[in-house]
């Protein structure tokens, strides 16, 4: 007698409706590929909703914000298994009056998780963000050595997830050629090697800080499985530039799974249907993959 294997609901939210999120995500909803591994459920304002494309406004930010509130309410009653997200605009929801500033804080809002982190995830490299989207001129305040010690016990925690029993990381230095020993900064000495020393003292698998201009060339070339980023750009331009369009954001220490796409809303070709689902669908295939583990 054959075992019918139920496949996983995903939800798909369509990210703000006025950027090109409801485009990739009905396209996402309607591959083959997606449709042979789980359930695409979208999620977003009524059809009868009007938004104009390119246009920034509250209410799309308020409909954006409304579809993910109920995927989250949803995962967390098993009514889908995971959720995959088409991208928001940031000042779409400070002008409808939200105070977070994406998806990452946003979930870890709704979830009640004390800490949550970046990564993205693609075949040929894998990078945690220690901190997201600040000002580059407070990184250094922020990046303290507990957000690290904090940073790097989740990506220890959450990795075998995605297959790596134990996974090899690296920490990437904040300043050029890591500090040179306090020549070129501080931040290395007084807070990122104590960050990694302290790790390994607990077992984890973590070297660093290197120069950020050659560490995401080692972790490519195999020698670490994932690289910790101190700022938003230091990691996302390798991983983009090396993986765009088939790399995906997940959001490490959620109680549900959640993938997103790597880019943004895109108001300049919405609502031309010229938009790749390219993220989309890797998105929701990834979250599928992970719901059936």
């Amino acid at each position: 007698m054959s075992v019918i294997t139920r496949k996983p609901r995903v939800a798909i939210t369509v990210g703000d409706p006025a950027g090109i999120g409801p485009e990739i995500a009905r396209k996402a909803a309607a591959d083959p590929r997606v449709r042979e591994v789980c359930d695409p459920m979208l999620y977003g304002p009524s059809p009868d909703a009007r938004f104009e494309p390119g246009v920034l406004s509250a209410d799309a930010g308020r409909a954006a914000y409304d579809a993910i509130y109920a995927a989250v309410r949803d995962a967390q009653a098993g009514e889908v298994a995971a959720i995959a997200t088409a991208p928001v605009n940031k000042l779409a929801f400070a002008r409808a009056g939200l105070s977070w500033k994406g998806h990452t804080d946003l979930l870890g809002h709704l979830t009640g998780s004390p800490r949550v982190a970046m990564m993205f995830w693609s075949e040929p490299l894998k990078v945690i963000l220690a901190t997201v989207h600040v000002p580059l001129v407070d990184v250094s305040r922020i990046l303290t050595q507990e957000l690290l010690e904090e940073t790097i016990d989740l990506c220890a925690r959450e990795l075998p997830k995605f297959g790596m029993a134990h996974p090899r990381l690296a920490l990437a230095g904040l300043n050029p050629h890591a500090g040179e020993d306090g020549l070129l900064g501080e931040e290395e000495e007084r807070t990122l090697k104590p960050a990694v020393a302290a790790a390994r003292q607990r077992g984890i698998s973590i070297q660093g800080p290197f120069p950020g201009d050659t560490v995401f060339v080692r972790a490519v070339r195999g020698e670490f499985d994932a690289v910790i980023a101190c700022y938003h750009d230091q990691g996302l331009i390798p991983v983009k530039l090396l993986a765009f369009g088939r790399s995906v954001n997940v959001t490490l220490g959620l109680p549900i799974i959640r993938t997103s796409v790597d880019h943004g809303t895109a108001f300049d070709i919405a609502g031309k249907n010229v938009a790749d689902p390219s993220s989309m669908v890797e998105a929701v295939l990834l979250a599928a993959r992970l719901a059936a583990t």
